[in-house]
């Protein structure tokens, strides 16, 4: 092999190496920085990660906001279960009961979620993808339920006019 082709050769593998070593270096990073959603109700279930920062999202509960100085406790829920939240901070100017969020954050040792940060809608319209599809899961639940419901009592009363 020649001093020249030799030369290349080095070229091309370093080159190949730190390309190889960036794309791996940014997919950790990217890795690290992904937060996932989880709607209260898989909170609730045990679903969401004890050790890692992701995102819940739901309606605030009406009379559940107490304040402590600059430390907020509340409760947000998909209609279906309820997860309870403290943060730490300054809250957005459209924070308030009956509203729909999205806190960043993890969970404590007592199942308490904790924030890092709290994002509020920002017009009376507007609602998170992953709330809205959360609420409208929660709420097909909820109507499901009732169709069963309704369902059996039929049953239950043709069962008695039979008689």
């Amino acid at each position: 092999m020649t001093p020249k082709r030799r030369r290349r050769l080095i070229f091309a593998v370093l080159l190949v190496s730190g390309i190889g070593t960036a794309v791996a270096l940014g997919a950790y990073a990217f890795r690290q920085n992904l937060f996932y959603f989880y709607s209260p109700t898989q909170v609730a279930e045990g679903d969401a990660p004890r050790n890692h920062v992701f995102r819940v999202g739901g309606l605030v509960e009406k009379g559940s906001v107490k304040r402590d100085g600059m430390t907020v406790h509340f409760v947000v829920t998909d209609t279906e279960k309820s997860v309870p939240i403290v943060y730490t901070g300054i809250l957005p100017d459209l924070f308030r009961e009956g509203q729909g969020i999205v806190a960043e954050g993890r969970l404590n040792r007592s199942g308490e979620f904790v924030a890092t940060q709290v994002l509020a809608k920002h017009d009376s319209t507007y609602m998170p993808p992953e709330v809205a599809r959360a609420l409208k899961r929660a709420h097909e639940r909820e109507a499901a339920a009732a169709r069963a419901k309704l369902a059996q009592e039929a049953a239950r009363a043709a069962g008695a006019g039979g008689r």
